[in-house]
């Protein structure tokens, strides 16, 4: 029996100072909702995890681009729509003008409201999206991702260009593409029908383009739903387990608390031989 060192009670005091640092660090998790308490409880994972984060949030930049996108081609085609209706008006007045039974002066009023939609696609020709010409004969690009070397992901997108031939003879000055005699309206009839299938053309790409983009963005959807799966893999807490875990900690600390009382009571015993 001794009294100088305590061993017991030492290697009480060890464990019990081990199992209350497991239940901090139980209590951290549950707190945080976070397994990896601590960098060193898995540093590896940490770092994997720390990637998919950055390339969720990147995906998440990508679909809002996608989106902007896929509102800048809605906006051409609601333009677009507008610029049919006034062809289809255009091509019902030329075929009115034809009517050799009108005369000049109706053929004049007929005029004005040609010459009126006429001006009207012009302008829808120079119409923008924050800045960004809505019909142009270039191509528009989107990035959607980095492949696995690294290079972007781009998607190109062909244009619609208001500025076409087949639009500009319309809004020409010349004679020859108005409706003031049944002549130049048979020839502006011809002029228009050029327009409205080129319109179709145009109209039937923007709905490719946002078809493909939905498409694009559906996809991206999807990878960011695996990539947040596997990083809840690595990083987020199972409560249960957990609980069970913060549950058995709590009864060693107590049970370590107890047992440190007991081990320092133990060399009390040397004073009875000291008395004896």
């Amino acid at each position: 029996m001794i009294i100088n060192t305590n061993t017991g009670s030492a290697t009480a005091a060890r464990i019990l100072a081990k199992n209350t640092a497991q239940l901090q660090k139980s209590l951290k998790r549950l707190s945080t909702g976070s397994k990896i308490a601590d960098l060193q409880d898995d540093a590896a994972g940490a770092a994997v995890a720390q990637k998919h984060s950055a390339e969720i949030a990147r995906i998440g930049a990508s679909r809002a681009n996608i989106g902007n996108m896929i509102s800048f081609s809605q906006t051409q085609d609601g333009y677009m729509e507008k610029v049919a209706g006034a062809l289809e008006r255009m091509s019902e007045l030329a075929m009115l003008s034809t009517d050799e039974t009108k005369s000049a002066s109706d053929r004049n009023l007929y005029e004005k409201e040609f010459d009126e939609l006429q001006s009207f696609i012009t302008s829808i020709s120079t119409k923008d999206f924050n800045g960004t010409s809505l019909f142009t004969s270039s191509a528009l690009t989107v990035t959607t991702g980095i492949n696995g070397s690294g290079a972007s992901v781009v998607v190109s997108l062909s244009g619609a260009d208001l500025n076409a031939a087949a639009y500009t003879l319309l809004a020409g000055s010349s004679s020859a593409y108005g409706i003031n005699s049944s002549d130049s309206a048979a020839a502006s009839l011809i002029a228009i029908q050029t327009a409205i299938s080129q319109l179709a053309t145009d109209r039937s790409q923007v709905g490719a383009n946002i078809s493909r983009l939905e498409s694009e963005r559906n996809s991206l959807a999807i990878l960011r739903d695996n990539l947040s799966q596997a990083r809840s893999r690595i990083i987020d807490v199972d409560v249960a387990e957990e609980s069970a875990n913060f549950a058995r900690q709590q009864i060693l600390v107590q049970s370590g608390t107890a047992m440190l009382a007991q081990a320092n009571v133990i060399p009390q015993a040397a004073l009875r031989l000291i008395g004896g």
